[in-house]
């Protein structure tokens, strides 16, 4: 295929690298012509294990070249990728200017090219970029996007060091896209590659790579604080860590990573509050730990602010232990808010097929006595029993009976803490994510 690269920098660089080892016919535009003659001269942009070698055996068999004329580029090619930089302004915002400033060159050039031109945003972009990226070519052109161009968001995850392994061995190509055509060009571009080829939303994949790196800040943040505190204690934290990436069935892996309801039970607000506790005994300053708990409270905010939201006040709330499956009620965040409900003066009525008033026993039954000591009369045998008369639903529980319950309820809002509802096609349906 022909493919202009837009942005000689680290990701243009090591794209333009790449796609010409899988048989590609590159051609990289930059406003800075010292990358241009760099380039043209068998030169690589950057420094890096294995660009240097691969961009000039790929100059010398002639699939590689570079320009300053974006028209030129965008003439000769149907597939172009965006890898200008995106830097930080100084409030943190991304500056998108070099973005606007390459659709502002497209707009230019597509104006009497005839056929589908795909445009794949590599750069970092915040979410809702690519749609402002196609607007500038259609405002410009009166082209309409997916007929003469369409514009998709295709992120980067190349670590600076090993960017050609990387590239050529990703644990992902993903591609947000509305246009069918413009996805299978960008999958015959990539085709060589041995990864799975996730299509999604164009949102998504705008905002996964923020997602990804704020995720590996996150772990080398809380890493270091375990480091901190096991210092103190004459603990070997390397080995402590090595045990715990040793788990993959929970700790590193999908487990618990899906958004919906705050977390509760006995062991993860204990083992959180003992840990912030031993920190705080040992002076050391652990915010990442400590902002779990608050972020686990913002959660339980932004339930109860639906409740309020639906402007209801006779209530089913379908579950209420913290897991579905099990009774236990400790620190369960539904027990919280149906306890904040009824101190507002909504009428709830309760069902959970697993919690039976009298055979709770010991601190299960200690906590629920203190939290909602009136719950042998809000707990209903029955999910018809619980809906009856219900002017909104809040469901607290994965359990698939009440995803079936709900189905064909029609102008109840319906609050949806744990995702039960997604792609049901359940009415109005209120989430916290």
């Amino acid at each position: 295929m022909d493919v202009s690269v837009f942005g000689l920098g680290y990701v243009g660089c090591v794209t333009m690298a790449c796609l010409a080892r899988l048989g590609h016919r590159i051609i990289g535009i930059d406003t800075n012509p010292t990358k241009v003659e760099l380039i043209n001269s068998g030169k690589a942009t950057i420094v890096e294990e294995q660009i240097g070698d691969l961009i000039a055996a790929q100059r010398e068999a002639g699939h590689v070249r570079a320009t300053v004329r974006a028209e030129e580029a965008i003439s000769g090619t149907s597939v172009s990728l965006v890898c200008v930089g995106t830097p930080s302004s100084e409030h943190g915002h991304l500056d998108l200017s070099h973005i606007f400033g390459v659709a502002e060159q497209f707009a230019a050039a597509l104006g009497s090219k005839a056929g589908l031109h795909t445009i794949a945003i590599r750069s970092t972009v915040a979410p809702g970029t690519s749609r402002r990226f196609s607007e500038i070519i259609a405002q410009r052109t009166g082209k309409r996007a997916g007929e003469s161009f369409a514009v998709l968001a295709n992120p980067e995850f190349l670590r600076e060091g090993s960017g050609v392994e990387d590239f050529l061995h990703p644990p992902m190509i993903v591609l947000g896209s509305d246009c069918p055509r413009a996805s299978a060009a960008m999958k015959e571009l990539y085709r060589g590659i041995d990864a799975p080829v996730i299509e999604t939303q164009i949102g998504v994949a705008e905002i996964i790579k923020f997602v990804n790196n704020s995720f590996h800040a996150l772990k080398v943040a809380f890493g270091n604080e375990i480091g901190r505190i096991c210092k103190t204690l004459g603990i070997d934290a390397r080995e402590a860590m090595r045990i715990f990436c040793a788990d993959t069935a929970l700790n590193i892996s999908s487990a618990y990573f899906q958004p919906g309801c705050a977390y509760g039970g006995s062991c993860l607000p204990k083992d959180l509050a003992a840990l912030r506790a031993l920190a705080h005994d040992r002076y050391v300053a652990a915010p990442v730990i400590e902002a779990a708990h608050e972020s686990n409270e913002e959660q339980k905010r932004a339930a109860w602010r639906l409740v309020e939201q639906t402007a209801k006040k006779r209530f089913a709330v379908l579950g209420l232990s913290f897991k579905a499956g099990t009774d236990d009620l400790r620190n369960s965040p539904a027990v919280e808010l149906v306890e904040r409900m009824i101190g507002k003066g909504y009428e709830v009525t309760v069902h959970d097929e697993n919690v039976v008033y009298s055979n709770l026993t010991g601190r299960n039954r200690e906590y629920v006595n203190a939290k909602l000591p009136h719950l042998a009369k809000l707990l209903v045998p029955s999910l018809q029993d619980a809906l009856a008369g219900a002017e909104a639903v809040v469901i607290a529980s994965s359990n698939p009976a009440y995803r079936e319950a709900v189905r064909g309820l029609k102008g109840i809002p319906i609050v949806d803490l744990v995702g039960l509802l997604d792609g049901t096609g359940a009415g109005q349906v209120l989430r916290p994510y």
